[in-house]
């Protein structure tokens, strides 16, 4: 509470503070103080908001970095299959591109910097634009106003109307349509209302019970809310009321609703709303109370304008007729509720029309839209003339929905029913009649198959349909669903018929129990016929269209076999009749599909036929057809299955192309009959039993060796597994292909011996999942090391004997050849790609034993074995004799800090100074000689210190001209290497430091900044933050570094390219100086650089950080012994870097 004291002034209390107004209050949004200006806020809230022809910066971004991705994302796909020179060309188009959607993209973000501002601009036009509006819209309208009060006058005075209000105070002579028109009456209480609601409903109940005929349908109702509702279960709810009490007062239309729902699609119920709305309730009122006030005569019009003749008089009824409007009433919404459900179901039906069954459904409806039609399986006519056949009709069938006046079988159709109608018509008409009669309707559906439709025919007894099936149910309306219904019983007695025909014709081969199945699930039918082996065929009848589909359902789903299938449909659906003898065609050619699909899933390539005479042809016997499977290592030779009339059998033969003959004919060599029995003796893997205990050529069916429970099952011929077929091939390119590693040795000029390598040959375990048994009857090959590694490199580090054994030729995996060579000497593999086991396997096609010191090369392409192994062994090789050299550097170069720090024959690592590390590797060694790649780092340092460790190592920027240095060739690589290390280890110091001040200018503020990088391999370069002044640091020859004004050039009269070529090196490989000359444009002179030299080697001499006569000023450079250049790389750069900044 407020202690505050308080003034009383005419009995009011007044608090003094209330009393207190704020400078600032406003009433009625005035200021009380007219001194008190807005904010500016206040005011910018004021503006409207104008964003035309602006676009959300966001929405920018986000669509310019989709599409770099998305061009990114489908260049990464398709520039793996491009040349080099396109991918390059790709590359650089797209780079150009890019970088103007993103320069165009940095001006529009550096501009949107100012959208606020311009954003407030525009508010501020549009503001403005808005106010000038309003004072157009107030000159137009004070203009309008001058314009149009011009010509008013006023009226003559009303005399008699003053007196009048000065008389009695009031209008006298008011119309009473003002009065009504403009004083509204006075509102009903809720007493009164609720009166009248019982007086409406008791004159409602008094009409119904005394003097209303109420058709025997409408006897369901109820009387609530001043009006009567009448249900007529599967037809509409309506409801009625009186226009007054008297018993001649019409009665009023309310609502109605028809009592349907449609089944199918939820769309159909939008279209057709259970309760009419808008113009059709209006239209449905008006008409109703037409009817309920046919009888009863209209008063006369007040006023009739000229030449308007009056309404005519309502029809007189005779005396002994009264009048029924309810009966009216009740035929009307009748027909048309049921009209409005045939409505829906012919809105579904045109629906179906439109999703597809458009050439295979007809729908039409008739004029007065009581029937409505539907015709399916729609042909088209045949314009081709053929030869005689029977016809098939041009279409399936017909259902038709028809309304006809009938009595339906509902609840009022029942005797008391009947007895209640009488005493209604007997107690309320007497011996008068209606003036109506209630008309009764139904829905009548009728199905008309067409006799012989599809070509089959059946007896009309089957068609019977069972109850409910031709019926139209108000509560789901659902066309779809029943046509579907009997094109179902129709599509069923199909093809029933044709299962019988199929089993009870006896040359057909169709008549054995499960080979023709008639199955059915849901709405799908069809009738399942086994064609051989577990391959199946459905026949089905497509309910849509009423033609004939064929599809291969078996476990090997023939991915070719779709078009000749639909050649087979084609001309079933042509002739209906054919069904038998094409069945039996597409069983004979299904299993030339099975075979060829079979090597196409094994990558093979097979041939229906081939150029032969009729002549060479007989020589593989009798047989109903042939396939020929072509060798893919040996392309003369073929695997020709044969199909006799029982089962397959098998021939490897060698062809030979006639050059002299017309059509380049072939001729068949050696044929060789494949026999599995003697085989499947010696080869474990491979398990053939057969039916008869004697040995013929050919292969059986194939039996898995476990005890399965014996099933009864539908007979199958001609039945080839993948697998078998797989091991047969296999089995015919053990005998030719390897031969074809002999032919690539005696093309080379290497002798070689057959051996028997399975028993004295140790294979290692990683090679042993591909050895087989039948191994052995495959020889093996020895050469020597001298003659198949002539001129290879580290070709001494081979054993004598190398071995080249086949492997995997019976296996379902492909043919491979694996060389196996014993190693002199080697350095041990170590580091953790070497592993822990005593084999390892550093890349997929070598395996070292560590134990035995072999390495095994696996070739998975038999016609490129030798060539495989010659690259491998290059690769090897070299990386053998890296690894060498580097574990006896400490000792032979002195050189205490270097490591081998992991090997494992594809890849080495080794640390060069300290904890800096290169990872060698290389590649391409057939086609230029070979490739190094180089991968610098540095040794990642015990958990103690990882918070100061950092990966980078500077030389890695260097890597380019670095890599360069270990030449390629044999008997060169040793001294490149002790070269590569040595320059690494010289450029150690000067690449150090220049990380470090690189480092140290980004970090620290005020300074110059800098960038540093390699120009060559012993050639780095310090550029200032102006890119016009840098230092060049070079190692020279005797352990001396040249660190100079990188704007003079040694080679004044070449370009850049070149200079490389023409640097002069001692006989120790070093660059040597020469004598600077002209200037260099791209760069300007350092200013003062010859006084900063000199103060620098002044500086260096005093505090020991140079060795007296190892360091020299000159002209333009500054050289030194390579242990003095960080500090004096320090002291130049520092001075440097002051000068430039000083004359800035």
């Amino acid at each position: 509470m407020n202690s505050e004291p308080s003034t009383s002034n005419n009995g009011m209390v007044v608090d003094k503070a209330s009393a207190k107004l704020d400078q600032n209050q406003t009433v009625n949004g005035v200021h009380l103080n007219g001194d008190v200006e807005p904010g500016i806020e206040q005011l910018e809230r004021e503006l409207p908001e104008v964003f035309d022809g602006q676009i959300p910066l966001g929405d920018i971004l986000s669509r310019v970095m989709q599409a770099i991705y998305t061009e990114l994302t489908e260049m990464s796909e398709t520039l793996p299959n491009m040349s080099d020179a396109a991918r390059k060309r790709t590359l650089a188009d797209w780079v150009v591109k890019t970088k103007k959607q993103v320069v165009k993209l940095y001006a529009i973000v550096k501009w949107s910097r100012d959208a606020e501002t311009v954003q407030k601009c525009m508010n501020i036009t549009a503001f403005l634009m808005d106010q000038n509006r309003q004072f157009e819209d107030a000159i137009q309208g004070l203009t309008y106003a001058r314009e149009s009060l011009d010509p008013a006058r006023l009226r003559n005075h009303d005399l008699l109307t003053s007196l009048d209000v000065l008389t009695f105070g009031t209008y006298k002579r008011l119309p009473t349509r003002i009065k009504k028109s403009i004083i509204p009456p006075t509102p009903l209480t809720d007493a009164e209302v609720i009166k009248t609601l019982i007086g409406i409903q008791d004159a409602i109940q008094f009409r119904l019970r005394l003097n209303e005929v109420v058709p025997v349908e409408m006897s369901r109702q109820r009387i609530a809310n001043g009006r009567v509702y009448f249900t007529i279960p599967k037809l509409f709810e309506c409801s009625l009321t009186l226009k007054g009490g008297q018993p001649k007062d019409p009665w009023s239309f309310l609502h109605v609703e028809f009592l349907m729902n449609i089944g199918g699609d939820a769309n159909s119920t939008q279209e057709f709303p259970r309760r009419p709305t808008g113009i059709m309730h209006s239209f449905i009122k008006e008409e109703i109370d037409r009817q309920l006030e046919l009888h009863i005569p209209k008063p006369p019009p007040d006023f009739l304008p000229p030449g308007v003749e009056p309404p005519s008089a309502a029809p007189e009824l005779p005396e002994d007729v009264v009048d029924t409007p309810l009966i009216r009433l009740f035929n009307f919404l009748q027909m048309m509720s049921m009209s409005y459900q045939l409505e829906a179901l012919f809105f579904q039906a045109t629906k179906m029309r439109s999703l597809g069954w458009a050439d295979f459904l007809n729908v039409s409806i008739t004029p007065n839209r009581k029937v409505l039609t539907a015709t399916y399986w729609i042909r088209k006519p045949s314009n081709l003339r053929q030869q005689p056949r029977p016809a098939v009709p041009l279409h399936g069938g017909k259902v038709t929905i028809s309304m006809v006046e009938g009595v339906k079988a509902t609840h009022t159709s029942s005797s008391k029913a009947k007895v209640l109608s009488e005493l209604q018509y007997t107690s309320k008409l007497g011996s008068k009649r209606a003036s109506d009669n209630v008309e009764s309707l139904k829905f009548e559906v009728r199905w008309e198959p067409t006799p012989n439709a599809i070509g089959i025919n059946i007896p009309p007894e089957e068609y019977a349909l069972p109850d409910g099936v031709l019926v139209v149910d108000a509560d789901d309306l659902d066309f779809e669903a029943m046509l579907r219904k009997i094109i179902h019983k129709h599509v069923s007695l199909i093809l029933r018929r044709i299962q019988y025909q199929l089993q009870h014709t006896g040359r057909s081969g169709f008549a054995a129990p499960g080979v023709l199945t008639l199955i059915e699930d849901g709405e799908f039918q069809a009738f399942k016929v086994l064609l051989c082996a577990d391959k199946y065929l459905l026949v089905s009848l497509d309910p849509r269209t009423g033609r004939f589909t064929l599809r291969d359902v078996g476990d090997l789903a023939a991915t070719m076999h779709g078009a000749p299938l639909l050649r087979f449909a084609d001309r079933i659906n042509e002739t209906p009749g054919q069904i038998p003898s094409a069945l039996i065609t597409i069983r004979l050619h299904t299993i030339i599909d099975l075979l060829e699909q079979k090597t196409q899933y094994l990558g093979l390539q097979s041939y229906r036929s081939r150029n032969f005479a009729q002549a060479e042809i007989s020589k593989l016997g009798p047989h109903r057809g042939s396939l020929y499977i072509q060798l893919e290592s040996h392309p003369t030779h073929y695997l020709v299955i044969l199909i006799s009339d029982e089962e397959f059998k098998y021939a490897l033969i060698n062809t030979q192309v006639m050059q002299n003959t017309i059509t380049n004919s072939m001729v068949m060599g050696d044929i060789a009959w494949l026999d599995f029995s003697r085989i499947r003796n010696d080869d474990p893997t491979i398990s053939v039993r057969t039916e008869r205990p004697e040995s013929r050529p050919g292969l059986k069916h194939r039996h898995s060796d476990k005890k399965v429970p014996m099933v009864e099952q539908p007979s199958a011929g001609f039945h080839l597994e993948t697998q078998v077929l797989r091991e047969i091939y296999s089995y015919c390119c053990a005998r030719v292909a390897y031969m074809n590693v002999e032919t690539q040795l005696k093309n080379r000029g290497i002798p070689f011996k057959h051996v028997n390598h399975t028993g004295s040959t140790s294979i290692s375990p990683e090679l042993a999942y591909i050895q087989s048994s039948l191994a052995r009857s495959v020889p093996g090959l020895c050469v020597q090391s001298s003659d198949i590694l002539s001129g290879a490199p580290a070709a001494e580090a081979a054993m004598p004997n190398i071995r080249v054994i086949p492997l995997n030729w019976w296996s379902e995996k492909k043919a491979q050849v694996v060389t196996c060579v014993k190693l002199k000497y080697v350095q041990q593999p170590m580091g953790k790609s070497a592993g822990t086991s005593t084999v390892i396997r550093p890349s997929k096609r070598i395996i070292y034993d560590t134990t035995e010191a072999v390495v095994s090369f696996l070739s998975e392409n038999v016609d490129t074995c030798v060539d495989e192994f010659l690259e491998e062994w290059a690769r090897v090789s070299k990386m053998v004799v890296i690894a060498r050299q580097v574990a006896q550097m400490p000792k032979e170069k002195l050189w205490p800090d270097i490591r081998l720090l992991s090997f494992d024959l594809q890849t080495v690592e080794f640390a060069y100074s300290e904890d800096y590390t290169v990872f060698i590797t290389c590649e391409d060694q057939l086609s230029n000689g070979g490739t190094f790649n180089l991968r610098f780092s540095r040794v990642r340092p015990s958990s103690r210190n990882i918070e100061d460790y950092d990966s980078l190592n500077p030389h890695d920027d260097a890597e380019p001209s670095l890599r360069n240095i270990l030449t390629p060739g044999h008997g060169r690589l040793a001294p490149s290497l002790h070269r590569l290390v040595r320059l690494l280890r010289d450029t150690l110091p000067i690449a150090v430091e220049l990380e470090t001040i690189r480092r140290e200018a980004e970090r620290e503020e005020g300074r110059v900044p800098v960038d540093t990088f390699a120009k060559a391999a012993g050639w780095y370069r310090l550029m200032f933050g102006d890119l016009r002044h840098a230092l060049d640091i070079r190692l020279m020859s005797d352990d001396r570094v040249a660190i100079l004004d990188a704007s003079y050039s040694f080679h004044p009269s070449l370009s850049p390219s070149t200079r490389s070529k023409r640097e002069e090196k001692d006989a120790s490989g070093d660059v040597v100086m020469l004598e600077p000359t002209v200037s260099d444009h791209t760069l300007k002179p350092i200013p003062d650089y010859l006084t900063i030299v000199l103060d620098c080697v002044r500086q260096a001499l005093e505090s020991g950080n140079a060795i007296p006569g190892k360091i020299a000023p000159v002209d333009v450079a500054l050289i030194c012994h390579k242990t003095s250049v960080k500090p004096l790389i320090r002291a130049v750069y520092t001075q440097v870097a002051a000068k430039l900044k000083q004359t800035s």
